[in-house]
């Protein structure tokens, strides 16, 4: 498993470092205004669905059913359910992607209730341009969730970067040379969406996956994955949701808030999607391999080595961001129309939004484990209270914090989402390894807390100038972060860490690419 989330986690650090250059490249030619408003808006209902149905309901429903197919009736049969899946779910994207389009003009006006006039009918012309990509990002969802249980991990991961390349390659061959910009960012993400699923084929192919074999009817597990799919939409992918519904609160707040979140969040996807992504996507198929069997020991352990993991990474990683998200923002923004305004106001949102880091990224391993089980109505229940608590605190807080509430209502409610779902993990059958999971904390905490103290003194030499150059803001930023990293890596060996020392024998042997 650490194999696995090793190629992951590499895979998606070139993607997320592309999806950077991407963000910069819209924050320099649209700032944080009209054009970019209406793209983000747009771009967050194929983006939710990628995360709803690809890294929630498909995946979560799929992958164990899968799973459990090619372990008992071998691959043949497996293969015989993946080509059963793909037609059938083919024809349902369809559907979805014709009513997408017809009803546009009545689902945007109730996402973006802030929205009027021309902003509005640029929000629902981008809406309807990128519809079709939601066929593209379902079928891949299958394709990577198969290849996954197979254990080819590599190709699926690369996969996000295909969409990124294409978005950065339209904003400069394309956009330039239409009258409406923004337009040829939006045909970007449908080129993107074929080339990333033809990108699949060869390697569907190497592991005997047929995407458009010819089946005699339906295959009988498809009934129990579309049984479990029903909940696993909002259980899969409730941080995705409150993201949406805080961007759909923002759209009624002054022209930028809608774009403030997007950039913010785009910065904390960069660790969560790094790791949480990484140890979610390796740790699924080994627990639900685990569940299949019936070794609920080894399941146990394989939830309580993927906690610890995760969390050993993603706490410094939200004191880092906290303390430097201000530079962060400048350096990787602040040029074109994003003004010294826009990257105040960012920060902002973004160190609201890193209180709930740690949360973001452990909520999906215990989702995880849920799935794995075949369990997602329990997912479902807690994620419903979680969007929720995010509407009834976004109301509270959008007022007194503006944007910044709705960031915070969001790390909130992801909070009260994973403590749920521990308690009820704690109560079943093995119950939650706390004996590891708890000093295991105790030693991450104390490291970043060591760390911070660190990383504010040398911030506060480097990065105090009123107006510092490019240069000055990387060197400061490198050194303030090369000093963290090592003095939290000093503070966790001295505090006796089990996961640094499993780091750093992975980082040895190296990670094998399949």
């Amino acid at each position: 498993m650490a194999r696995a989330a090793g190629v992951v986690a590499v895979a998606t650090l070139l993607s997320r470092v592309l999806g950077f250059v991407r963000d910069a490249m819209i924050a320099w030619h649209f700032g944080a205004g009209f054009s970019s408003d209406a793209f983000l808006a747009a771009f967050r209902i194929p983006n939710l669905f990628r995360r709803l149905v690809g890294e929630g309901a498909l995946n979560s429903a799929f992958v164990p059913v899968f799973t459990e197919t090619f372990y008992r009736g071998g691959p043949a049969e497996a293969d015989r359910l993946f080509g059963s899946a793909s037609r059938v779910f083919a024809a349902v994207l369809m559907a979805v992607c014709a009513v997408g389009v017809l009803a546009a003009g009545w689902f945007v006006p109730l996402i973006t209730p802030g929205f009027t006039d021309s902003k509005l009918a640029l929000t629902v012309t981008l809406t309807r341009l990128m519809i079709p990509y939601l066929f593209a990002a379902g079928m891949m969802a299958l394709c990577m969730g198969a290849l996954n249980v197979c254990g080819s991990f590599a190709a699926p991961a690369l996969t996000p970067t295909l969409l990124n390349l294409s978005m950065i390659g339209s904003l400069a061959a394309l956009a330039p040379h239409l009258d409406r910009p923004v337009t040829g960012l939006a045909a970007g993400v449908l080129i993107g969406g074929a080339v990333q699923l033809a990108f699949q084929a060869p390697f569907l192919l190497r592991h005997r996956l047929h995407l458009w074999r010819s089946v005699r009817g339906v295959h009988p597990a498809l009934k129990h994955m579309a049984r479990l799919m029903v909940p696993s939409v909002l259980g899969g992918a409730v941080v995705q949701i409150n993201i949406l519904v805080g961007t759909l609160m923002a759209s009624t707040l002054a022209e930028g808030s809608v774009s403030y979140l997007y950039y913010a969040d785009r910065l904390v996807e960069f660790p969560l999607g790094v790791v949480a992504m990484a140890g979610a996507t390796a740790a699924l198929p080994s627990m639900a391999r685990e569940a299949a069997v019936g070794n609920t020991d080894g399941l146990r352990e394989t939830f309580a080595f993927a906690f610890r993991l995760v969390s050993f990474v993603t706490i410094p990683a939200m004191v880092g961001l906290v303390l430097l998200g201000e530079p962060i923002v400048a350096l990787l923004f602040m040029r074109g129309e994003f003004a010294a305004v826009d990257v105040r106001l960012t920060a902002q949102a973004l160190s609201y939004y890193a209180l709930g880091l740690w949360a973001f990224a452990t909520l999906r391993i215990a989702v995880s484990a849920f799935f794995a089980q075949q369990d997602s109505r329990t997912p479902m229940l807690a994620a419903t209270l979680s969007i929720l608590a995010n509407i009834l605190l976004g109301l509270m807080l959008m007022k007194p914090m503006a944007h910044g509430g709705m960031a915070l209502a969001t790390s909130l409610a992801a909070m009260l989402n994973l403590g749920v779902l521990l308690m009820v993990l704690q109560r079943r059958r093995g119950g939650v390894d706390w004996r590891s999971i708890g000093p295991s904390l105790a030693r991450s905490i104390f490291s970043a807390a060591v760390m911070a103290v660190g990383v504010r003194a040398v911030s506060h030499v480097m990065l105090t100038e009123p107006h510092p150059t490019t240069a000055q803001l990387a060197l400061g930023l490198c050194a303030s972060i090369a000093v963290g990293v090592l003095i939290y890596a000093a503070a966790a060996g001295a505090a006796g860490s089990v996961e640094l020392r499993d780091l750093w024998t992975h980082m040895r042997r190296g990670s094998r690419f399949r």
